[in-house]
């Protein structure tokens, strides 16, 4: 029949406790060794009887000492990533409670502004809610206002700015205008029939020359011998050269 399997228990009888525990210590340490000669590990094992006599294995290539520092190394910086882990996620959850916090105490102060809820706030808290309300209108009113000034200054500087553009347009046109009627004028004049020189020349003469005053005599009321000058007048181009 084939062993059976052992129940892992504390043995009671001391000498076999003492056997067991001195093959098994003699088994785990020899399978130390074949452990580090055939995988070419470090391994350390060490052991301590109940009565508290150590028990210790280093692998050949690495001592004891050197295999505990590299243990502690890693073991420490094992921790210190572990440690960091759960400050970091400490920070996270206190950081996301202070701002849930934060969220709602905002949600409310807008709830209370719009005037819901206000059945669990007492009579100061009202009052400062009244307040805070009354500053709040004053400062929309007052950006409302300068806002309308602001509106105003603008139009009335594209007011002036159109005003200067139509005086522009007026002289521009006033301008257009005369030159219109000149040329209408000139165009007028070219289109009399045109007349021959003599007639030309005659009316010409005719208004610019001046008159020319001749002294005549005339025969007294007693046939005497004494005249009395009177004037006749010719124009000039009655006389013949």
């Amino acid at each position: 029949m084939g062993r059976g399997r052992v129940q892992l228990k504390r043995i009671e009888n001391k000498i076999n406790r003492q056997v067991t525990f001195s093959k098994r210590r003699s088994g785990l340490l020899k399978k130390a060794h074949e452990i580090s000669v055939l995988c070419d590990a470090e391994v350390a094992v060490i052991v301590f009887s109940n009565k508290g006599k150590l028990y210790e294995y280093a692998s050949t290539e690495s001592s004891m000492d050197k295999i505990l520092d590299k243990y502690e190394r890693y073991s420490f910086a094992e921790r210190s990533v572990v440690s960091a882990d759960l400050d970091a996620q400490g920070n996270w959850c206190y950081e996301y409670s202070k701002l849930k916090s934060k969220i709602d105490s905002i949600q409310k102060n807008q709830r209370h502004l719009m005037g819901e809820q206000l059945e669990g706030l007492s009579l100061k808290e009202i009052q400062q809610l009244e307040q805070q309300l009354d500053n709040s209108l004053k400062h929309i009113r007052s950006r409302k206002n300068q806002k309308m000034t602001d509106s105003i200054s603008a139009l009335q500087k594209k007011e002036k700015e159109l005003q200067e553009q139509n005086k522009l347009l007026e002289k521009e046109l006033s301008e257009k205008r005369k030159a219109i009627t000149q040329q209408s004028h000139w165009e007028q004049i070219e289109a009399v029939p045109a007349t021959s020189p003599s007639t030309s020349n005659f009316l010409i003469t005719a208004n610019s020359l001046p008159t020319l005053n001749i002294g005549t005599f005339q025969a007294g009321q007693n046939g005497g011998g004494d005249t009395t000058p009177s004037e006749v007048r010719f124009h000039q181009w009655m006389l013949r050269h």
